[in-house]
Formats: C-alpha cells, structure tokens, sequence
C-alpha cells in the first residue's frame, strides 16, 4: 500500500511539471532580451546621465571667453583725513591716497560712486580653442565608456541567456531520468510481486528515482537564479524570461556562422582606450596654452559726487549725493608670468607621464583582445571537435540502457547493472547538453571578441 501511495505521488509530482511547462509564458528571443537591456538596465541609465553631465560642462568651457561687465554703485559717509604716498592695495581701498589739507580734517562728508567696468581677455594665444578641445574629449571618453559599458552588457546578457538556454535542457534531461526511473520501478514492482525480483530492487529504485527529483528542483533553483539576474538588467519580470530553445541548433546548422572577419579595431573596448589616450593629448595641448600670455581689453566709466567742493570746502552732507563729475578709461593689456614657464615645463611632465600610461594602457587592451580572439578560435575548434563525436556517445548510451532493461526484465541481469547503464545514457545526454553549449558559447564568446555580435544575431530569429 505504502508503495502504491508512494507512486501515485510521484506520477503527481509529474504531471504538475508537465502542466507547469505547458503554462510557460512565450519565449523571449535573445533579440528582443538584448534589446530590453539596452533599454532598461539600470548602470546604462545612469552612464547615459554621465553623458549628459560632460555635456553641460563642455557647454560651460564653450563660454569661457565671454567678458566680465560689473555695475557698482555706492553712496558713502565718512571722512578724507588723508596724506599723499604710494601703497600696495590689500582688498578694498577705502579712500583716495591724495592729502587736500596740511592739518588733520576730521569732518565728515558724503559721496557717491557709480561704475561700469569691463574685464574682457580678448585673446590667449589658443588656450580658449583647447579648453573646448579638453572639454570635447571629455564627453568623447563618456560616450565610449558608455559603448564599452553597453557591449559588455550585452556581452553578460548573451552568457547569462546561453547559461538559461543550458540549464533548461538540463531540466529536460532531469525530467527525462524521472520518467525512465519510474518506468524501472514499475518493471521493478511487478517482478517483485511475481517473485522474480527481491524488494532490495524496489528501495534502489526508490532512491535514484529520489535522487533524481531532487536533482531536478536543484536545477530550477539554478535557472530560477539566471533568470533574476537576468530580469535586473531587461526590467522583465523574472519568470517571464523563457529562453527560444531553437537557439542552439540554429547556431550548430550554420557551418559557416564563425567565419566572420574580426573587428577589433572598432572594438568598443580599444575605442574607450583611444579615447583615453587622445584625452591625454588634448590635456598636453592644453597645459602649453594655459600659461601663454593674455591679451584684455579693459574699459571703465564712473560718474562721482562728493559734499566737499574744489577749494575744499567741507558743504552739507546732502550735497554729496548726486553725480557731478564723469569719466571713462579705456585700454588694452597684456600680462605675462615669467615663471610660468617653469611651471608648463613641470605640469607638462606630469601630463606626459600620463599620456604614456594611457598609451601602454591601449597597448596592452589591444593585446589582451588579440590573445582572447586565439583563445576563442581554439575553443571553437574543440567545440566543433565535441559536436562530431558526441552523437555516438549519445546513441550508443541509449541502446544500451534499452538492451539493459529488456534483459533486466526477463531476469537476465541485476538492477545494479540497469542503474550503471542508466547514468552512462544520463552521463551522454548531459555531455550532449554542454556540447551544444560549449558551441554556442565558444560562437559568442568569438563574435564579442572580435566585434561582430550583430552578425550571430542576424542568424537567429
């Protein structure tokens, strides 16, 4: 009874597999899932704002050479107790340096100041044209870490979905062990109540037939988790995300899909680096501009009035409010540091240093994504190797295990020799499995290293 109970749970167990995978939502094709991502994943959003930011700081370089024109007014008491004599100005200079009296006047009086004043560095000998140029290169190098960032995106996005692609025929292979598990432990109950088989076979049926399912509910853990981290980056809800099953084959029926002409030079990570690098440059460029001289052109206009008079006569405060005297001061100037040329030549030397590291830096990318491309034809020949030799293990490990439970039912071997036949056919299936896998992601692994991920894409659906 025990052992009927125990049946009917597990044919139920089956079926609600089977009626769960009936139900399953419509294939996401790799297409539409990449396109997801390039809408929707949360670091290309927030590198997309990073664009925006180098944007608007290049727009505000871009103005650097617009002029200062300042408008002041003040209107004054106090007093004028001056002596004549040169000084150097710190801050502001509170009164004229001129003396109008050989005693010390303490009376107060009253004036007012009106100013215009215009500070304008006409000309700088290109430091203007390579701040926009430093400037420009900055959002250059956020655009293509932007790319870079998007391409190995799209890059996880592919490994993660060939990973789902993986683990679903796995499931495939665990449900499949279920079934044949069960059709042994039905052969099994039936010798055992005709006394052909003893119990022991029916508890070691029992227990792989166990294993099995507990196999089954690790694997669609493990696809349940890919499918998270996929729905992270796309905004899919996680169970939404079914993979297109024909993917695979698809990709093992073009002989000819890994023939494509690499692209690395266009390759979004060598284009980051050059950006880098031709930053560096433009920053060198511009430390020779900023300590040339500067051209400015300075002009002024003021109007003033003061409560003591030209024969300085000290009148009633209210005369001083209201402008009696105007002038105007217009010139052009040029300044130069002498010692700025010591310091070009010490930031100069830093900036170098600098534009060699970026240099070696895009060097060694370069030579790093030459070794990946090796890398990548190497494992699609051995994973085009796999794929000729695996359907022999395949079909041999399924006569096998068929011939093992005829002989098994008409008493002609034992279960332990049914259950080793058992895993070499499971053993196959799984091979098979990660064959197809190998090649499809040995194919990708490729395509992203040379550049030419479109091209794959354009095989499937």
């Amino acid at each position: 009874m025990f052992i009927i109970k125990r049946c009917l749970f597990i044919w139920l167990l089956l079926l609600a597999a089977i009626n769960t995978y009936a139900q399953q939502p419509p294939p996401v094709t790799l297409k539409e899932l990449l396109n997801k991502v390039d809408q929707k994943a949360p670091q290309l959003l927030t590198d997309s704002a990073a664009i925006l930011i180098r944007l608007a700081q290049a727009t505000e370089v871009h103005n650097n050479w617009l002029p200062n024109l300042k408008l002041n007014y003040q209107a004054d008491i106090g007093t004028s107790n001056n002596t004549t004599g040169p000084y150097f100005g710190f801050g502001i200079i509170p009164s004229s340096s001129g003396g109008i009296h050989n005693t010390s006047v303490t009376t107060a009086l009253s004036d007012n100041l009106g100013i215009a004043a215009l500070d304008w560095e006409v000309y700088n000998f290109g430091k203007y044209a390579a701040q926009n140029r430093v400037a420009n290169s900055d959002v250059t190098v956020e655009q293509n870490q932007y790319a870079e960032s998007k391409y190995d995106l799209r890059a996880f996005t592919i490994g993660n979905y060939l990973q789902l692609l993986r683990l679903q025929d796995f499931m495939g292979i665990q449900y499949r062990d279920i079934q044949r598990t069960q059709e042994i432990l039905r052969s099994i109950m039936s010798l055992a109540k005709s006394g052909v088989r003893p119990g022991v076979d029916t508890s070691i049926a029992q227990a792989e037939l166990s294993k099995a399912r507990l196999n089954y509910i690790e694997v669609n853990n493990q696809l349940k988790q890919v499918q998270l981290q996929l729905s992270a980056v796309s905004g899919y809800p996680y169970q939404s995300i079914v993979p297109d099953t024909t993917v695979e084959m698809t990709l093992i029926g073009q002989p000819a899909a890994y023939l494509f002409p690499a692209d690395t030079s266009n390759h979004p990570l060598i284009n980051f680096y050059k950006s880098l690098y031709q930053n560096s440059l433009e920053r060198e460029n511009l430390v020779k501009k900023l300590y040339n001289p500067t051209i400015s052109l300075e002009a002024a206009a003021w109007d003033r009035g003061s409560s003591v008079d030209a024969n300085g006569q000290y009148n009633s405060l209210s005369s001083g409010y209201g402008f009696q005297r105007g002038n105007y001061l217009v010139g052009v100037g040029i300044s130069y540091n002498l010692f700025d040329l010591k310091r070009r030549q010490l930031k100069l030397r830093t900036q170098k240093a600098g534009s060699d590291y970026a240099y070696k830096k895009l060097q060694e990318q370069q030579q790093l994504l030459n070794i990946s491309a090796s890398q990548a034809d190497v494992e699609m020949e051995t994973a085009l190797n796999r794929l000729k030799e695996i359907p022999n293990q395949l079909k041999a490990a399924n006569d096998g295990y068929r011939q093992k439970l005829s002989l098994y039912r008409n008493g002609l071997t034992d279960i332990v020799e049914l259950d080793a036949a058992l895993n070499i056919l499971y053993r196959a299936e799984t091979d098979y499995m990660q064959a197809k896998y190998d090649y499809s992601n040995a194919l990708f692994q490729k395509a992203i290293t040379e550049n030419q991920v479109n091209s794959i894409l354009n095989l499937l659906k």
